[in-house]
């Protein structure tokens, strides 16, 4: 089990993370399908793993998900799309 769905566990499951970061259960479930917690996470945009790690009453810190739950470089890589238009 991955780092991100034992933190999600810990705080109650996947409907109680979503009530804990103010998204939608699907929200969450895009995190598990990645393994990962969003960008945004990461460039400041938001704080789910504060408010994940407050929820769990010390069984994990915002640091140790933020750590074990990252993006892997892949995921942060842009596909380039073709413009069809310019070729027309």
């Amino acid at each position: 089990m991955n780092a991100l769905r034992k933190a999600i566990d810990q705080v109650g499951g996947v409907s109680a993370c979503a009530d804990i970061c103010g998204i939608s259960p699907r929200g969450v479930y895009k995190w598990l399908h990645r393994g990962s917690l969003p960008r945004t996470e990461y460039t400041g945009e938001t704080r789910h793993a504060q408010h994940l790690a407050k929820a769990s009453g010390g069984a994990f810190s915002a640091e140790w998900l933020l750590a074990n739950a990252k993006p892997s470089a892949s995921d942060s890589q842009l596909t380039p799309v073709e413009d069809h238009a310019a070729s027309s």
